[in-house]
């Protein structure tokens, strides 16, 4: 038997949908879009359009031009605080962000006269809206934040943080790889000023294909950031400044893109009402099954922090880099240990520098799955 239990790094398996249109496109349109006037680059242009109107409508977002795709949401937080980004600035951030936030953060202070800092969350990830509103300075021009932790799933209240932003006149970016596509997510409730996401995960998608929501407001803070063809104005040796050319030269991965387009067409199918509860029951009965094994620590588990389906636990008994090779190599189940790409979480919810064992389902896993997981960790600690 194989259980896969590593959604939070991508989804698996995908739905049948996915897989045949991303076969499709390769043998039977083949084609760039926006590189031909012929019949087969047309198709594809109209696939391309498909996918961000279908994002639009995902995320309530009311102009496709401004759905900027990417190869994954790592390239488009570089793009968006590297093209953004000016000397004099103060940023703000948490201590839960994934190392795709922490490291061009990092390597920006090196280059620009900027001010980062790293606001410190509760053991149970959540940041504190008061030391975030002392923290705001009179040139604090951006907030980047994950949505929820890829470590313990919590959901951090962005909407609130996006309310104070909107207030004082700060731009806001969101990360949204660990719940676009298992939660609600509206672009114009959680008053941010770009939206970054990622397909492999609960969008369904391949890996490879990603992107980001911007509007006009913040586009017109940002940069070209990787300039080249776009198969428009090409008489012109200079960038477009328009959207969505202005950030996306070169080939686009026109066959991860109609996997994307079918994988927001499963989840419209399914409902994210009925993903959301499904998935939050499975991560019920995990945890609450994960605490009545002897010896297992169970990371911000509080009942009062709202959370995606990750889950970050250890045990006593024996080291999570030999327990996560003795679940898969014995019992095939699949699940992720060590540090997960972000060190500053570990060290916020006191696991640095040994990290956990990580968990996390999605919409293809069954009661049936989790109670295996646990009888196999169980056999194996005890």
């Amino acid at each position: 038997m194989r259980v896969y239990l590593d959604n939070a790094a991508t989804s698996f398996p995908k739905p049948n949908e996915v897989y045949s249109s991303v076969l499709n496109y390769m043998t039977n349109i083949g084609s760039n879009p926006g590189r031909g006037g012929y019949t087969n680059a047309i198709e594809g242009n109209k696939i391309v359009l498909n996918c961000r109107e279908s994002l639009m409508n995902l995320f309530n977002f009311n102009k496709p031009e401004n759905v900027i795709f990417t190869s994954n949401i790592t390239h488009s937080l570089n793009l968006l605080l590297k093209s953004s980004i000016k000397d004099g600035w103060h940023i703000i951030t948490s201590s839960m962000e994934h190392n795709a936030v922490i490291r061009p953060l990092t390597s920006l202070q090196k280059q620009k006269n900027i001010e980062v800092d790293i606001l410190p969350c509760s053991p149970l990830g959540i940041i504190d809206i008061n030391l975030f509103k002392k923290s705001i300075k009179s040139n604090t021009k951006l907030v980047v934040m994950s949505n929820a932790s890829n470590i313990i799933g919590a959901i951090q209240p962005l909407e609130e943080i996006g309310k104070i932003c909107k207030d004082n006149n700060i731009f806001f970016i969101i990360d949204s790889a660990q719940t676009a596509g298992l939660i609600e997510m509206d672009f114009n409730k959680l008053n941010c000023n770009a939206l970054a996401f990622t397909g492999h995960k609960g969008l369904m998608a391949p890996q490879g294909i990603g992107g980001f929501i911007i509007d006009d407001t913040f586009n017109e803070q940002c940069s070209s950031f990787i300039e080249g063809g776009t198969g428009s104005i090409s008489d012109s040796i200079i960038q477009p400044n328009f959207l969505p050319d202005k950030f996306e030269s070169g080939t686009l991965n026109a066959p991860a893109i109609c996997g994307l387009l079918e994988g927001v067409k499963y989840i419209n199918k399914l409902g994210i009402d009925y993903i959301s509860e499904k998935e939050t029951s499975l991560t019920n009965r995990a945890i609450n099954g994960l605490l009545n094994i002897s010896g297992i620590t169970v990371y911000a588990h509080d009942d009062s922090v709202p959370r995606c389906p990750v889950i970050s636990f250890n045990s006593n008994k024996i080291d999570n880099s030999e327990l996560g090779y003795l679940l898969d190599s014995k019992y095939g189940i699949m699940c992720r240990t060590g540090l997960h790409c972000a060190p500053l979480a570990h060290k916020t919810i006191g696991t640095f520098p040994q990290g956990t064992i990580r968990v996390s389902f999605n919409i293809f896993n069954e009661n049936n799955d989790i109670d295996y997981f646990l009888d196999s960790l169980n056999k194996i600690v005890s």
